[in-house]
């Protein structure tokens, strides 16, 4: 269903429940350690929130000659207001997913969240994040210091930045160009932690990936009244520039 190995999964993944490092992790119904979801916000929930841990079930599956439609639901209730479903539709040349957050309780929710895209690149370190110059961005590894980006992103060491900005945005990986774009989203996300990797990521595989994510964060929080729903979704193609079918 990955269209042309576009994304990483790391090789090494922690057993379940673990959370699985790689592909696109929903992080739902808030983003990193914001738990907003509630009246009464508080941070004793699970990082990046419930949903990408929990079991989802397949409920539907519609294959046509433009690829594959998939729809999924969890198989429990995640929250007491708050119902979400995702939508993935792949082919060889594009891939678009969404998460559709309903709300079916009787008082408004605040939420965040993200599509934690991981991307495979051959060398972090020969990535190009275009489309961001000029965006405005919060450092998480320097205490969430607002800045500006000047000219197009490179990857020369440890990034955690949430840029606020809803242009579609192209990476570069020396091999070949992916166009992202996104939906229900003014933040991207560009995340790679360089040495300091995760305990289910192997040396030699924590180069070849990048994460750059849809999501709702702090900079665009989302507000759901009873009866509305909100989308956040992405979608990635193949740029026609990198002459690359792969």
């Amino acid at each position: 269903m990955v269209a042309g190995g576009w994304l990483w999964v790391t090789p090494t993944p922690q057993a379940l429940p673990g959370a699985i490092r790689g592909g696109i992790p929903l992080c739902w119904p808030w983003f990193a350690d914001e738990n907003t979801a509630d009246e009464t916000p508080d941070r004793s929930g699970p990082l990046h929130g419930p949903a990408r841990k929990a079991p989802w079930r397949l409920d539907a599956v519609d294959e046509h000659e433009e690829g594959v439609e998939l729809h999924l639901t969890p198989e429990e209730r995640l929250h007491t207001q708050l119902a979400p479903r995702a939508v993935i539709q792949a082919n060889a040349r594009r891939l678009h997913v969404e998460l559709i957050t309903e709300h079916t309780g009787e008082t408004p929710v605040k939420i965040t969240g993200a599509l934690h895209s991981y991307f495979a690149v051959s060398d972090v370190h020969a990535c190009r994040v275009e489309g961001l110059a000029g965006a405005r961005y919060l450092d998480k590894l320097a205490g969430f210091a607002e800045r500006e980006q000047q000219g197009e992103l490179g990857v020369r060491g440890a990034l955690d930045r949430i840029y606020h900005s809803n242009a579609e945005v192209v990476l570069d990986d020396g091999r070949r160009r992916l166009r992202i774009a996104r939906q229900g989203s003014d933040s991207a996300v560009v995340w790679h932690p360089a040495d300091a990797l995760p305990a289910d990521t192997p040396p030699d595989a924590g180069r070849h990936y990048l994460c750059v994510e849809a999501a709702n964060t702090r900079l665009d929080p989302v507000w759901l009244v009873p009866g509305a729903q909100h989308l956040l979704g992405t979608t990635i193609s193949l740029d026609t520039a990198s002459g690359d079918d792969a």
